[in-house]
Order: structure tokens, then sequence, then C-alpha cells
């Protein structure tokens, strides 16, 4: 693949995603990270968690393992099913997640480390497996965030990004549009391939009880992976950072509220989403379509 040359451009005017920011982010957990383990089970549960990372193939314990906006640790647990935790790292921008996360016995033996996914402090070339689970879709610049997963990765290393899917009932658009980033299925395949990766895959995931709907969108909704051809930096070359953690945003403060408002409205339907499935799985019968 040849090196090219992109800019980081800003998010459509008709999709503002109000948490869609690293600062509205890092807000949001600090009152989600209370209840996210138990939200967490209606939208990605062990099950789900556990197919994703066949995708990743750990097959061995020595593998060194990143896990990017690791959050609780959710995934990780799942990860040091079959890697030694003295060999894996957590990463998020949230202290507030990350102290959920020191607090669970799986992960005693895992560094734990604040960072921001889009600039990771890792050298190029340095780990065997990547994975970012419910964590894209609050990154600025997604296409950044796949770049640096390429760069950090060894010659052969794999990575595996586990996320939202957009929706295709019109209610449920407008309630993704104003929370934070849906991507579409190809737009995970054309982050990977620009990239730099080969050998791409995606496998679809979901609640159980959704019986494989996927009109209302699902907060995780499908795992992509992908190889890393070659030693050194990713071919894509991109322009400054959308937003610097390490730089103030100067922002007008009531823009700010409002927005974060809204995102919190977006959240909130979907987590009913899930319960209005699980009801329906409940009340329909099994083979009929919900």
């Amino acid at each position: 693949m040849s090196a090219s040359s992109s800019s980081s451009s800003s998010r459509p005017a008709s999709q503002p995603r109000f948490m869609q920011h690293k600062t509205e982010a890092f807000w949001f957990y600090r009152f989600a990270s209370i209840i996210y383990d138990q939200c967490n089970k209606l939208v990605y549960t062990e099950e789900m968690r556990d197919e994703s990372l066949e995708e990743l193939d750990l097959n061995d314990s020595n593998l060194i393992v990143v896990d990017v906006g690791g959050g609780t640790g959710f995934t990780t647990t799942g990860v040091v099913k079959h890697v030694d935790g003295k060999n894996v790292t957590i990463l998020d921008q949230s202290p507030h997640q990350l102290d959920k996360a020191k607090k669970k016995e799986q992960l005693k033996d895992c560094t734990i480390i604040e960072g921001d996914a889009e600039n990771l402090p890792f050298p190029t070339d340095y780990a065997d497996r990547y994975v970012s689970a419910g964590s894209i879709e609050y990154w600025p610049d997604p296409q950044r965030g796949v770049r640096e997963s390429y760069r950090v990765l060894k010659k052969g290393g794999k990575a595996c990004m586990i996320g939202p899917v957009y929706p295709t009932s019109w209610l449920s658009c407008f309630f993704a549009d104003i929370w934070m980033l849906f991507p579409k299925e190809e737009d995970y395949i054309e982050w990977f391939q620009k990239a730099g990766f080969q050998d791409i895959q995606l496998r679809r995931v979901g609640p159980r009880w959704f019986r494989g709907a996927r009109r209302h969108g699902l907060i995780i909704g499908c795992c992509v992976t992908g190889v890393k051809p070659e030693s050194g930096d990713s071919p894509l070359q991109l322009g400054p950072q959308m937003e610097d953690l390490k730089k103030p945003t100067n922002r007008n403060p009531f823009k700010f509220l409002w927005g974060y408002t809204l995102g919190w409205i977006g959240s909130w339907y979907f987590i009913f989403v899930p319960i209005y499935m699980w009801i329906k799985d409940k009340i329909f019968p099994t083979g009929v379509q919900i």
C-alpha cells in the first residue's frame, strides 16, 4: 500500500454528536462510571466480548496486549483469560473508569495508565495485539486512532476494534446523531484500509435478545480486525489533532453545558432500547423476527 496524506476533517453540522469530544467523554464518564458496569450488561455481554476476542487470536500467554479506551477493564478481564496480566496494559483518558479497573482482582497484574487513544504513549512496533472496545465512538478523529493502532503494533500484530453500528430507524438515527459516533460497517473497513492494515475482517455481534435486529443500531455491534503487514509507522499521514487533551479548549461554558445535556438525553435513549428489545424477546415466540 502506497503512502497517502490526509487531513483531519470536522464532523458534519447535521450530525453534531455532542459526546464525540474528549472533554465531553471525560465528564460523561465522571458520572457514568458509577453505574457503568451494571448498564454495560445490557449492551455488551460477556458472550459478546468473548466472541469478539476470538477474532484477536490470543493464542499465547506471552503476547503483549494493549487495551485502548479500556475503561473499567471489562474487555481486559476477557483478555487475561488467555494472556498473562503482566503483559497487558489498559489505557483510558478517564481516571474514574480506571479506578474501577484497579479494584478488579483479575486485573491486579496489569499496567493501568491514563492516555489518549489518538496519541498513544507506546513506541512504534511495541505490541503483539491491540484491542479497543466501546471507545472509538468518542474519538473526534477515528481515523487517527486506527492509525495509532497500526503504529504501535509489531509486524504481524493484530488489531481488534469493537464498537457501535449505525441505526436505520429514523428515531434511533436522530438520537444516535446527538449522542456519539455510530459508524457504518463500511466506515470501519475504510479506516483500517487507509491505516495500512491487511486481512481485514468484520464480525457482527449483539445481545442475543436483539435476535439479529439492527435497525436501532447497537452500542456494541461489530468487531473489526486487521493485521499489520510491515514494521514501522502507518503509511497514512495526518495533519494536527482535532482535539488535544493537553491544550485548553476555551469553549463557551453555556454551549458546553447545552451540548452535554443533549448528549446525555441521547445516551438514555440507548439504555431504553435494549430494555425494549429484551421485553420483546420475552413476549414474542422464538424464531419470530422482532
